[in-house]
């Protein structure tokens, strides 16, 4: 059901609601014909949702500023907020496909939820769910490569070329394979991120091309683990320039 929303509620009921819960707000008015149509499409999908999601509607006549806050230029003007923000929108009366898939992108896939859980089993499942998905490829290769099953570790990974993270994968397995960076991958899987990378940009000096390209990819696949802008990851990537060039 949805909730009524003013703009003296709208910072507790939408921005703070919207850190715990998806908030969608429709943005309407009493005179507005395809206001009416859009709603019960919108009240469908918050139910479907069973909870996941809140519905607040805002009266644009009676709340102006707070229309003229968010652009609201014509109604229907459908907005969903995540973390205080709005993260997608929509204006006018769009089919109930449209309004499907705006709730479908603020809820959890059965994907989402099989790669939070993480064991193996789940992972492989999400992966069948979503083979294109690069980030669940990469979380059934590492758990596999946990238990020493490199060749499902890289069968894991093999479609996703583009992605670096799989990449440097791959380049890992390579790399063992030719009895290179053991150690250094061995200090990885403690958690020692900074003595692996270190222990492989040692290894490119000596190194052949092949061998400092395969580097080179386990370096960068490493890297993208690291935060945006990371000082760490600047640190080495500064450090990796200088091993290549």
């Amino acid at each position: 059901m949805a909730v009524d929303v003013n703009e003296a509620e709208f910072e507790k009921d939408v921005i703070e609601r919207s850190r715990q819960l998806p908030v969608v707000v429709d943005f309407w008015a009493e005179w507005c014909g395809p206001c009416r149509t859009l709603t019960p499409a919108l009240e469908e999908a918050e139910a479907a949702r069973d909870g996941q999601v809140v519905l607040a509607k805002v009266d644009v006549d009676a709340n102006k500023a707070l229309a003229a806050r968010y652009g609201v230029q014509g109604i229907p003007a459908v907005k969903a907020f995540r973390d205080g923000a709005v993260v997608n929108e929509f204006v006018g009366a769009v089919p109930k496909a449209k309004v499907e898939e705006l709730f479908d992108s603020l809820v959890p896939s059965r994907a989402d939820e099989l790669l939070a859980a993480g064991d193996e089993l789940s992972l492989r499942e999400a992966a069948e769910l979503e083979p294109r998905r690069a980030d669940i490829a990469v979380a059934l290769a590492r758990k596999r490569l946990e238990r020493g099953a490199e060749e499902d570790a890289l069968e894991a990974v093999k479609a996703h070329e583009s992605d670096f993270a799989a990449k440097g994968i791959a380049a890992r397995i390579a790399l063992a394979k030719a009895d290179v960076g053991i150690e250094a991958f061995k200090s990885l899987d403690r958690g020692d991120r900074e003595i692996a990378l270190d222990g492989l940009l040692e290894a490119m000096p000596e190194a052949d091309v092949d061998t400092r390209e395969q580097l080179r990819q386990a370096v960068i696949g490493i890297l993208t683990e690291l935060p945006q802008g990371s000082p760490t990851a600047a640190n080495y990537r500064r450090r990796l320039a200088t091993a290549l060039y």
